[in-house]
């Protein structure tokens, strides 16, 4: 009779749904490698880290616990991905927009980086160089202090490109992540300023400030800042506009558009732009 009772009554339970509960609960414990994301707009593009930050807890990492020349799955747990939302180029190789494991092989004086496109492994168990896409090798160097977790930052940022740092223990690696831009924002310029042949003075000074930065077509540059000043004359603006006609060999123009920007930025309650000014003016006396 007792073994029909439990019988029954684990009948129940399982009928109501109560045995899931009984068995399947869980104790909430911090993770010994906890879990990270990391998110940089570089240039137009959008990359993301996913990975775990493993700590040293007194231990020797590099050369005991990660051993030299083997696959390591760079971090903790499965293996740390990167995602990219248009092309890329790494390690001198291009890399389409996707998602991608990031694997290395840690050595004394050389590490190589490989980038995969299995991104479902759990560390490196089932890795297999078939699967690389990118593969590459770079030169640690020592960080000048302990790092006792394990971190990726994003470090040397220009309007196209940023390195990817790797720190742990005393090591650290790096390398560059070059995205593509020019031909991105020249396409952008084409349509919406050159064939719409706007008068948006947002959109022109925009397009003359790209130019100017980029070491683009100054004229065209100029007649550019030109109908935005004359339409919607701003400090910021005008001193796009002063810097033009400086490197046009227009001084006198330039002398005279930097002082108005000087008094634009003054009225605005703007120092920095005010210095910006000062210091051009100082420039061409």
């Amino acid at each position: 009779m007792i073994r029909i009772k439990k019988l029954t009554l684990l009948s129940v339970a399982l009928l109501l749904g109560i045995f899931p509960l009984l068995f399947g609960q869980q104790l909430q414990m911090p993770q010994a490698s906890p879990s990270a994301q990391l998110a940089q707009k570089i240039g137009l593009t959008d990359v993301t880290v996913t990975y775990s930050r493993p700590s040293m807890k007194g231990r020797k990492i590099f050369g005991t616990l990660v051993p030299y020349g083997e696959i390591w799955r760079t971090g903790a747990n499965a293996a740390t991905k990167l995602s990219f939302s248009t092309e890329v180029e790494i390690g001198g190789q291009k890399l389409s927009a996707g998602d991608y494991a990031l694997y290395s092989i840690p050595g004394k004086s050389e590490w190589t980086i490989i980038l995969s496109k299995n991104t479902d492994l759990w560390g490196a168990m089932g890795y297999s160089a078939d699967d690389d896409v990118v593969r590459f090798t770079v030169k640690p160097t020592k960080t000048g202090k302990k790092y006792e977790t394990f971190e990726i930052t994003f470090n040397n940022m220009t309007d196209n490109s940023a390195d990817l740092s790797m720190k742990w223990e005393d090591t650290g690696v790096d390398f560059k992540i070059t995205t593509e831009v020019d031909p991105i924002v020249m396409a952008q310029i084409q349509e919406m300023v050159i064939d719409a042949k706007t008068e948006n003075p947002s959109l022109l000074y925009s397009a003359a400030s790209y130019y100017f930065n980029n070491d683009k077509d100054l004229t065209k540059a100029y007649e550019w800042i030109q109908s935005s000043v004359e339409d919607d004359p701003k400090y910021w603006t005008m001193h796009l506009k002063a810097k033009i006609e400086l490197s046009l060999g227009k001084r006198t123009e330039a002398l005279a558009t930097a002082n108005e920007a000087k008094d634009l930025a003054q009225q605005a309650n703007n120092p920095d732009y005010v210095r910006l000014n000062e210091r051009l003016i100082k420039s061409m006396k």
